[in-house]
């Protein structure tokens, strides 16, 4: 059973209708389960329980200091792509020690921060960034701890905007020229060599690729091992799948058990991973609200008041998501799409989707919206922001206030 499901006619979290949460916070607004959230970091930490590892969420799925809380209380870390990210991720009370810097454009800024901070590594992604890092860890005066993410070259069967793996990927080193970066990284005085990695894609829903990834690092560590260069991490990231619509995503067990042979051959290294997805994911809905029903000929739309700025999936990447409405229905079911207000016509939630007939005023949850979604979000058409709500054993708490008109001038002038 799912986070969100119909008790007495009414879409709920946690105990709480959603129809509720709409009336009194307005729409469009972000629900969140709390237990879902948390339950889903704990499931992947149980599926590893057997040795050393370290869970780190990835920020940049959703970012909402209230969810990076809870993250750090469970002891989990996090995975960061930018210096925003950082600052969230301590600001929420994730320890430095747990917190793993990846991304292809870091700047010397962000690199600063974050060895002023105190992380437990940076995932080089190319010669020059390390040269670049050696640089600004020497003007410090510390010693940068670093990985290199290599890039295995597998294809991880997924949508090619989110194949991180591949040789046309703009992410991580040739693993052909691994070796010899190591070999580069061990002998420099202001960095000092700690881990491994790699991140192949995201929305995974076969564990074959992971564990071919997988398998590549475990023939480089070895080859390391043998060069004098001992490891302490192994960081196989993340990209993990779910359930958008009818696939079958390998459970928390099948994927640590598909990475089994690797990590027991390496039982010296702590096994770090990197989920986002599939602990934000599921864990959130998008709630709009109806305004028009409009015909254009034999194509039916439903016009509601969330958009492409609030939720650009499904523009962007063709992505699906359920639509459900928040009340049970026995009208009719007809095709329609689901469209926003934005001045696109790419501006859409769903196309050609089979849902009852609804009135203006109905509210409809779009499901699976807890990742890349209030994260990925914008003012275009001069929208302000939704608001997001936190839903916990039978109560509700908004964590981001619905932005103003006047949020949408801070910082300009005229």
């Amino acid at each position: 059973m799912g986070a969100f499901e119909y008790h007495e006619g009414r879409l709920s979290v946690e105990g709480v209708p959603l129809a509720r949460i709409a009336e009194e916070v307005g729409t469009p607004v972000f629900v969140y389960s709390r237990a879902a959230f948390t339950g889903a970091l704990a499931d992947l930490d149980a599926a590893f329980a057997d040795r050393r590892r370290l869970i780190c969420y990835s920020v940049k799925t959703c970012a909402n200091l209230s969810l990076l809380r809870l993250a750090a209380e469970g002891g989990f870390g996090a995975d960061i792509v930018s210096g925003g990210e950082l600052f969230k991720a301590l600001k929420a009370g994730v320890a430095p020690g747990k917190v793993v810097f990846s991304g292809v454009g870091k700047t010397e800024r962000e690199m600063a921060e974050a060895l002023a901070a105190g992380i437990m590594m940076f995932n080089v992604e190319s010669a020059a960034e390390l040269e670049v890092l050696s640089r600004v860890a020497g003007q410090s005066g510390r010693r940068a701890p670093v990985a290199l993410r290599v890039n295995p070259a597998v294809d991880p069967q997924t949508h090619p905007y989110i194949a991180t793996g591949l040789q046309t990927s703009k992410f991580g080193v040739p693993h052909d020229e691994a070796p010899a970066l190591y070999l580069r990284a061990a002998a420099d005085p202001h960095l000092r060599v700690v881990g491994l990695d790699c991140h192949i894609g995201s929305q995974l829903t076969s564990v074959a690729p992971f564990a071919a990834a997988a398998e590549r690092l475990r023939a480089l560590a070895l080859e390391l091992r043998q060069a004098g260069i001992n490891l302490e991490y192994l960081d196989l990231g993340g990209g993990l799948g779910i359930c958008y619509n009818a696939e079958e995503p390998p459970t928390a067990a099948a994927y640590a058990a598909a990475l089994r042979p690797v990590l027991d051959s390496l039982p010296e290294l702590t096994v770090v991973l990197e989920p986002g997805r599939r602990v934000s994911g599921p864990s959130g809905v998008l709630l709009v609200k109806v305004l028009y029903n409009k015909s254009n000929g034999p194509r039916r739309f439903v016009v509601v008041d969330g958009a492409m700025n609030d939720l650009i999936r499904p523009s962007l990447y063709g992505a699906y998501h359920a639509i459900r409405p928040a009340l049970e229905s026995d009208r009719p079911m007809e095709v329609t799409d689901v469209v926003g207000p934005i001045c696109e016509s790419g501006d859409f939630l769903a196309r050609e989707r089979h849902l009852p007939q609804v009135a203006p005023g109905d509210i409809l949850a779009v499901m699976d919206a807890g990742a890349y979604c209030y994260a990925m979000s914008s003012n275009y058409n001069a929208r302000p922001r939704a608001a997001e709500v936190l839903a916990e054993n039978g109560s509700f708490r908004v964590i981001r206030l619905r932005e103003t008109y006047e949020d949408l001038i801070r910082g300009e002038t005229a």
